[in-house]
């Protein structure tokens, strides 16, 4: 391969997995950057092993790197992580790497950071690059915090903002979605309008390669969201479509849905649950990008994947 090389880092994490498969399909050469040793699938141009917090021995691992992507870091978690601990993983060494990126000379640095560095877990509007940046969490505040500070790095760079990202591996709230809908039960979530924007790993790849392409200097944010919110009812009747199977909803009202979920401890579910939050992606709209199939395709694509009938 002769393409211009890349160095990933967070290569075995959800996202990270499917980027570096992405990468390579489309003709980079892949560096990726690791904290411990790990077996590495082929196609890679190389693998360093390095602590992204003490970046001062990059000079190796940076040598002939056109850009870096940044997949790496601590992620959201609704338990109570120090908001220290967010802070030194996902903005300190975000900084540090971008800086001995600049000093390697690297050409542009690709930031995974979150649709959190922007909002909160809902939004009253449709959220947009325009919008001051809100975060609501240590998460969040993180995210921003290395954005803000890549300014200052001396490299050109892309932050991307992806909504809920979704695809093979999920964890988190999503595989918690995709197991209730796998169950061969009706579900009280006929009744809930609150619409949600998602991304694929597949549309997140390729605002990636969106971004490694462009000519001009960007030195800004992009959301990365699909451009079909869907409601609750809506994802799962995607997600039972990919099964085979009817949606199965029932229209519980949504006060005696809030009532159970608030006396059972989970608030925080409910606002996830009932609350809006649709984002669009004009930046990279603009730079040309389209997502690659739409949420409801994705959706049962991923249910299928997740079928026992498909193993």
């Amino acid at each position: 391969m002769t393409g211009p090389l890349i160095a990933l880092t967070g290569s075995t994490g959800f996202i990270g997995r499917h980027l570096l498969g992405a990468l390579t399909a489309g003709g980079y050469r892949v560096r990726v950057i690791l904290r411990r040793p790990v077996e590495l699938p082929p196609g890679l141009s190389g693998a360093v092993v390095g602590d992204l917090a003490r970046p001062q021995n990059m000079a190796a691992a940076l040598a002939g790197v056109d850009a870096v992507v940044h997949s790496a870091g601590l992620a959201h978690a609704m338990s109570g992580t120090p908001e220290d601990d967010y802070r030194t993983s996902n903005t300190e060494a975000t900084l540090r790497l971008a800086q001995a990126a600049a000093k390697a000379r690297v050409r542009r640095f690709v930031f995974l950071s979150s649709i959190r560095a922007q909002t909160g877990p809902s939004a009253p509007g449709i959220v947009t690059e325009a919008d001051a940046p809100a975060p609501v969490d240590p998460y969040g505040r993180s995210k921003l915090a290395a954005e803000e500070a890549l300014a200052g790095a001396g490299i050109d760079y892309a932050v991307l903002r992806p909504v809920l990202v979704y695809g093979p591996g999920v964890k988190g709230n999503m595989a918690s979605l995709l197991a209730l809908a796998a169950r061969p039960l009706p579900l009280p979530f006929g009744g809930l309008s609150g619409r949600r924007s998602l991304v694929s790993v597949e549309s997140l790849a390729a605002a990636v390669a969106t971004v490694l392409r462009a000519p001009d200097s960007l030195r800004r944010p992009f959301i990365v969201a699909e451009p079909d919110p869907l409601a609750l009812p809506e994802m799962i009747a995607a997600l039972r479509a990919g099964l085979g199977r009817r949606p199965g909803l029932l229209p519980v009202p949504a006060g005696l849905l809030a009532l159970g979920l608030r006396l059972a401890g989970r608030a925080e579910a409910w606002e996830r649950l009932s609350g809006s939050l649709v984002a669009r992606p004009d930046g990279l709209a603009a730079l040309g990008w389209t997502a690659p199939l739409t949420t409801r395709e994705g959706l049962a694509a991923l249910a299928r994947g997740s079928s026992p009938q498909s193993s």
